[in-house]
């Protein structure tokens, strides 16, 4: 049985909606920033219940912006988690500054037990990850951050229509960077980000920073940058985020049933789900024995899986010069070698989803032998 991982061709289906809405943009001809980039912005604000959102044409630049922001320069250090998308990490070297890795929990989240040993005299931002969609305890990174005097950004990408604690992820810190890449938990036809924050004088400098600088149309008060998000992609955007809490409860239910079913068998380990997290279940994973060849054996099963990643960012060729050696973080190794991302997306059938643990219950009763 085809069980499909990319879910964008039944999400895209029936593009009449958003033909409708590029319709009355053409005829507006409001193709920089504009009120139809304001409306989503606007939708975003109540959504996540924040002040402000300043939209940008990807989830990266938003965590440029963000730490730019925040004054993050060469010389500083930020620390993060080690098994996060290259993003992150490179937002933080495109600032100039050094990352510094933290391992992972069981979690797949920061070990927020091991961020205090990581803080120097240079550390500026602790920069926790909503990875997969799941999220660490942001109430005790607050209080470490508050200890050291540290500003808190938060990597939402994968949280947007979460919650922790009730609180949307991406309201704990002093400001969050969101993506609308189509991986993400609200997607876009391609690129498209966010920074939202509750803190007015960032608000206004990333406003102004996105948009070269410019005050008004004739007066630039510093050097910016084009990082504006495409209106085409706003209305996008705004269509998509009236949908998100029906997707998103539809993708709880599928893990729910896969974190039944899988839990049951003895090669398999699913994460603890956290009681106070409402997860957006971007990417559903979990750790499997012989996780390469049960791999090729469900993608032959016409069951497409990924991984999310085999290689850990401090064993990447791009972090040589960080000095960090294999063993350092065995969390996060071990889940690169073991680690099994599932489809889990909302058009997934009954059917398709017991396939996959049908499968997996296969693969592993033939390795017995």
């Amino acid at each position: 049985m085809k069980v499909p991982f990319n879910y964008l061709p039944f999400q895209f289906s029936d593009p009449k909606p958003y033909f409708k809405r590029w319709k009355q943009l053409i005829k507006s001809t409001e193709f920089t920033l504009g009120p139809y980039v304001r409306k989503f912005e606007n939708d975003i604000e109540k959504f996540v219940g924040v002040k402000y959102c300043i939209s940008t044409n990807n989830g990266t630049d938003a965590l440029i912006l963000a730490l730019k922001s925040l004054g993050v320069k060469k010389g500083d250090e930020v620390i993060t988690v080690c098994n996060t998308f290259y993003a992150t990490v490179g937002a933080i070297v495109a600032c100039g500054a050094k990352p510094v890795f933290v391992d992972a929990d069981k979690r797949y989240q920061i070990d927020v037990n091991k961020i205090e040993k990581a803080i120097t005299k240079k550390t500026k931002i602790i920069l926790p990850v909503h990875w997969g969609g799941a999220s660490p305890d942001m109430r005790k990174i607050l209080k470490i951050a508050k200890k050291y005097k540290l500003e808190v950004l938060e990597d939402a990408c994968m949280g947007i229509g979460g919650k922790i604690f009730n609180k949307s992820p991406g309201t704990f810190g002093k400001i969050s960077a969101m993506s609308m890449h189509p991986l993400k938990s609200l997607n876009v036809m391609g690129d498209g980000g966010m920074v939202v924050t509750n803190n007015k004088k960032l608000s206004d400098w990333i406003k102004k920073f996105r948009n070269h600088g410019m005050k008004n149309r004739d007066e630039i008060d510093f050097w910016g940058v084009n990082a504006r998000i495409q209106p085409l992609q706003a209305i996008v955007a705004s269509i998509e985020l009236r949908k998100i809490k029906k997707i998103l409860k539809i993708r709880n239910l599928n893990s729910e049933f896969l974190d039944k079913e899988l839990s049951k068998i003895q090669e398999v380990e699913i994460p603890k789900r956290s009681k106070y997290n409402y997860e957006t279940h971007a990417l559903y994973m979990g750790l499997f024995k012989n996780r390469d060849k049960l791999k090729n054996f469900l993608i032959k099963k016409g069951i497409e899986v990924k991984i999310h990643y085999p290689i850990p960012l401090h064993l990447q060729k791009a972090a040589k010069n960080l000095n960090y050696r294999k063993g350092k973080f065995p969390e996060a190794e071990k889940q690169a070698k073991k680690l099994l991302t599932l489809p889990v997306h909302q058009y997934l059938s009954k059917r398709q989803l017991t396939s996959i643990v049908q499968n997996i219950k296969l693969f592993y009763k033939k390795n017995e032998k």
